[in-house]
């Protein structure tokens, strides 16, 4: 029986709908709600965009402006099967008109609603760039080499490894991954980070790849909102050997493939395979670079032995065949000259892997 009268209309209805009957209700409500005029923010700098809160640049700007209308659009609680199609239209390069439709059942009544909204583009610093322009950082992280000075393949190959690191960590949304500035250092370079964790991340990728070690140190640089504001440094040692080097470690003259976290390498006096760790390396000395070995003529191959004409003295010398060996009499070979006398290279394999 239609015993419940409209406050609104008067009318007698079965049901009231937010103190309204079912016709008063579709007239007097609407299905979505968006403001007039509403602001997107974008870094003018890298062009990352801020949404809920947070910096990314994972959007391009028509779809952060339809992000923006998404975020700030009202839709009745009461509606189902929700329809909506957002299009944004750019007038200026920092305003857009978006149109918006929405299609819905309420009370299983197919509702459908039309409105506008205005998004402006509103250019600022994001918070890595203004961090990074007001040279922030939270670490140093400094690049050396054991008993030596860096070479500029290992410079390089270390900022390749640190920037392809950052840009990963940036991609996952760590807006503290960055370098703020840098500086040349005679045995080495100075790297000024935004973040300790990410610095402590990057060592660790440059010491699985070059090898090496690392140790980090922190030091009181203030305080702020009454906590000790600490600054950390990191102190990155490559290793002391590279690939090409050639030294003498207890009797065995080796060539050095690949020192990071275990050595390989050839022995050039057994013509075999060498394999160790990086603590069993300690006083191995540096006598050679294969870059700087000489050329001797091949006399003869007498079996595994090579007689060579040694190319200081010219005299005809004995030498082990090396483990790879491919001359023939009369072929020039390279040679280095060492505290047990002259020993023969092996054929220089591809390094790919060890640059």
């Amino acid at each position: 029986m239609n015993d419940i009268i409209c406050p609104k209309c008067g009318e007698f209805t079965q049901g009231l709908v937010d103190g309204l009957c079912k016709d008063c209700f579709f007239k007097t409500s609407n299905l979505i709600e968006a403001p007039l005029v509403l602001y997107a923010k974008i870094c003018s700098a890298c062009g990352a965009q801020l949404t809920k809160g947070k910096w990314n640049n994972d959007y391009t700007i028509p779809e952060i402006v339809i992000q923006t209308v998404e975020d700030a659009l009202l839709i009745h609680e009461k509606a189902d099967n929700i329809e909506l199609c957002i299009e944004p239209k750019q007038m200026t390069p920092h305003l857009y008109r978006v149109s918006i439709e929405a299609n819905a059942t309420i009370m299983e009544e197919p509702v459908r609603q039309m409105t506008e909204a205005e998004v402006r583009i509103t250019r600022i610093a994001c918070d890595m760039c203004s961090r990074m322009s007001g040279n922030y950082f939270e670490a140093i992280l400094q690049i050396r080499a054991a008993s030596r000075y860096p070479t500029e393949e290992e410079k390089t190959r270390c900022m390749r490894i640190i920037n392809s690191t950052l840009e990963k960590m940036q991609n996952k949304g760590d807006r503290t991954a960055f370098i703020s500035n840098s500086a040349e250092a005679r045995d080495g370079i100075d790297l000024y980070m935004g973040s300790a964790n990410a610095t402590r991340i990057v060592c660790k990728e440059i010491v699985t790849e070059l090898g090496g070690g690392f140790a980090e140190s922190s030091s009181l640089f203030g305080r702020k909102d009454g906590k000790d504001v600490y600054r950390m440094t990191f102190s990155l040692r490559l290793p002391e050997f590279m690939a090409g080097d050639i030294v003498e470690l207890k009797g065995k003259v080796i060539e050095i493939k690949r020192f990071s976290k275990s050595v390989t390498g050839t022995d050039l006096v057994k013509g075999s395979k060498f394999n160790s760790q990086p603590d069993d390396m300690k006083g191995a000395t540096l006598i050679a670079k294969r870059s700087t070995a000489k050329k001797a003529v091949v006399v003869s191959i007498e079996k595994n032995d090579l007689m060579l004409l040694d190319p200081d003295t010219y005299e005809t010398v004995t030498v082990k065949m090396p483990l790879l060996f491919s001359a023939s009499e009369g072929d020039e070979v390279p040679v280095i000259k060492t505290s047990i006398g002259l020993v023969a290279l092996p054929e220089e394999t591809s390094r790919k892997n060890d640059i």
